[in-house]
């Protein structure tokens, strides 16, 4: 997803870490990363001293984390959970993080609303909520049908990717295709990825939010945050 991984890791530990600090201060801060992936926002964190947790609906996915994150000498507990039903028990974390526009792969209101409940019940009053999301906003007004290729690395090496979207009648869902081509010495080989997603707009996650216990939502452009997808801030309220 990233061309050079480990420099994501580094920056986006170095921006969402300034986004804790500043709610909650110094820390080091207990952090669920909740849809972690391969573990890119989790090792980075982890790197910068929090004691993270990482989970994700994917057990091959969780597996890969912790892999990754012991190659690179972070400990990192990294375990199959699907965020609608999360094994933790409440009040647990000081921070929970959905980065990389995971939560949209959730695809009705009564998902996202058991989701953020269940991100609200693992947080401690007062603890801080970081969700990262595609500009839905400005997507829902264009809706484009694909991205520009990108091409990463060289020769044997060199990667191309770029995604088909077809958006469904209602406008707010799309079907993505994830187009990866490789080298392969005389042509490429192509790898395609499916998923949907709901084009959450703020107003409806910052609504969602308020809805499952949060208080104080608030957008931060990557302009303001240095992150590359807009980030929505709220904090747990108190029950």
């Amino acid at each position: 997803m990233f061309r050079d991984w480990d420099a994501s890791i580094a920056h986006q530990a170095e921006v969402l870490g300034a986004l804790v600090r500043q709610q909650l201060g110094e820390g080091p801060h207990t952090v669920l990363d909740c849809s972690c992936g391969i573990g890119t926002q989790a090792i980075g964190l982890a790197l910068a001293g929090h004691r993270v947790v990482a989970g994700d609906l994917s057990p091959v996915a969780a597996a890969r984390a912790r892999t990754e994150a012991a190659g690179r000498g972070a400990r990192l507990p990294a375990l199959a959970a699907d965020m609608r039903r999360l094994p933790f028990r409440a009040g647990q974390f000081d921070v929970v993080l959905s980065a990389d526009n995971s939560l949209p792969h959730l695809l009705t209101a009564d998902d996202v609303r058991a989701a953020l409940a269940q991100l609200r019940r693992v947080l401690r009053e007062d603890g801080l909520l970081l969700l990262t999301v595609r500009d839905y906003d400005e997507l829902r007004r264009t809706r484009p049908t694909s991205t520009p290729p990108q091409v990463a690395g060289t020769g044997d090496n060199q990667t191309i990717t770029f995604q088909l979207w077809q958006w469904h009648e209602d406008g707010e869902r799309y079907d993505l295709e994830h187009f990866q081509l490789l080298p392969n010495g005389t042509g490429w080989d192509t790898r395609v990825r499916r998923t949907t997603y709901w084009a959450l707009t703020r107003a409806q996650l910052s609504d969602f939010a308020v809805q499952a216990g949060f208080e104080e939502p608030c957008w931060l452009e990557p302009a303001e945050s240095g992150y590359y997808q807009p980030v929505l801030t709220a904090r747990a309220a108190c029950l």
